[in-house]
């Protein structure tokens, strides 16, 4: 029996994906796309559902406004068909929940429902001579199974950034962020008047100590931070600029140390800072806990975890005051990494490649920095120059387009047709070859 071959095999289903899912419906219906996804669900950040907490980008950058904002997958008409419409307009909200737009994100893939296989975390990404005599690529799936392809996506997010010293820390009660909320729903009872330290600057830091201070009241909630105070995020109209198709533009046709400089210029629009909400609502709790003489919520700045340990059933942390040198032990019943995700690239704490390409990365075009090249409409080509299938990154490459290209909504949609358009192409002109 031959085995079947897929026009193209996504690989993840989270908003990257799913916009391009829409993209092909709506550009190239005649591209038949077969989608993998890990999860054993289609959700987004299923971790990061916290009460209260709203998502950081203008809601119509959604999936596919800025592309086509006709289309019936926008987040306009989700509410509409939910009949929720007028009621959101009326709450007046700048950003929405991020339950609401979790809730967006599933009503879209659901559409695509019969194109999609959860529970099938994909391992390798191989080269591959099809059954009809081209060359196309074999995906691997956890547990053995395999599928062939002409073109491959690879959208499956970054990997959780864990640093030094929690990296050599095996125990449950060390945690990134990917795995708060059902640790800590597991952890309730032995968390209720328990001390949980929260380690990171960033906006999910602070969402996380409020989250866990809500959850558990009696508990002592402390987060630890290098720097002086929680910087304010750059939300200025003339630093989103960064977040516009022409700064891609700018920004991938500059020099290495161009792309640097521009990123310590941009680093706090999306790095290291909060949101102006919730440090208020931090600060307020903080100090109305003080004049009631019950101070749970406590925020520790320029210190450094040196070291880390199992201590019994949690753990104890080394913790250096950065400017006098001060070292204190603290045993903790859980620690929660907001340390953000190793981005792609060739840099210090970045992945040269996705993991899943290990196979073939040898075989690629790559960077002066070591990384696996790519081009400004996201495809990698062969390191010898010869012409390969059609592979593309997509929503990684923060790199090599900007800091719009680190897993944000910003661009997703028009990123979703340049990957479309050209998988529409390069998978006709392979059509041609193999008539002829």
């Amino acid at each position: 029996m031959t085995e079947q071959i897929h026009d193209l095999i996504g690989i993840g289903f989270g908003p990257a994906n799913i916009s391009l899912a829409v993209a092909l419906e709506e550009l190239h219906p005649e591209i038949s796309p077969l989608f993998l996804e890990a999860r054993d669900t289609v959700v987004w950040q299923p971790e990061m559902l916290l009460d209260g907490s709203d998502i950081q980008n203008n809601p119509v950058r959604d999936l596919v406004t800025p592309r086509n904002p006709r289309s019936h997958y926008t987040f306009l008409n989700f509410l509409h068909e939910q009949g929720r419409l007028l009621e959101y307009l009326n709450l007046g909200l700048e950003f929405p929940l991020r339950k609401e737009y979790n809730q967006y994100i599933t009503w879209v893939g659901s559409h695509f429902a019969e194109r999609v296989r959860t529970s099938s975390p994909v391992t390798a990404v191989e080269f591959a001579a099809l059954p009809d005599g081209t060359e196309g690529y074999r995906v691997t799936v956890a547990g053995g199974g395999t599928e062939l392809a002409r073109a491959v996506v690879v959208a499956h997010g970054r990997t959780p950034f864990v640093p030094a010293p929690f990296d050599a820390v095996e125990s449950d009660r060390v945690i990134h962020l990917t795995r708060y909320k059902s640790t800590v729903e597991r952890l309730a009872g032995e968390l209720r008047t328990g001390r949980i330290a929260v380690v990171g600057a960033s906006q999910s830091s602070v969402e996380l100590t409020l989250d866990l201070a809500r959850r558990f009241p009696q508990a002592e909630v402390v987060n630890l931070t290098r720097g002086f105070a929680h910087r304010l995020k750059d939300t200025s109209p003339f630093s989103e600029a960064s977040i516009m198709p022409e700064f891609v533009d700018y920004y991938f046709h500059a020099s290495q140390q161009s792309k640097d400089e521009l990123d310590a210029d941009l680093r706090f629009t999306n790095y290291s800072a909060v949101d102006m909400d919730v440090l208020r609502e931090l600060h307020l709790m903080m100090y109305e806990q003080k004049l009631d003489g019950a101070q749970k919520v406590h925020v520790r700045n320029n210190s450094v975890v040196t070291a880390a340990a199992v201590a019994g059933d949690g753990v104890e942390l080394v913790v250096r005051e950065r400017h006098y040198g001060q070292e204190d032990r603290e045993r903790f019943d859980l620690v929660v990494l907001a340390t953000g995700f190793r981005n792609f690239g060739g840099g210090p704490g970045q992945e040269p490649h996705p993991p899943i390409l290990s196979a073939v990365a040898g075989q690629l075009a790559h960077t002066e920095r070591g990384a696996v090249a790519v081009s400004h409409d996201y495809l990698v080509s062969a390191a010898d120059g010869r012409e390969i299938p059609p592979l593309f990154l997509f929503n990684l490459n923060e790199s090599s387009h900007g800091i719009a290209d680190a897993g944000s909504f910003s661009l997703l949609s028009l990123r979703a047709e340049t990957v479309a358009r050209g998988a529409g192409k390069l998978l006709a002109n392979s059509a041609d070859e193999v008539s002829e």
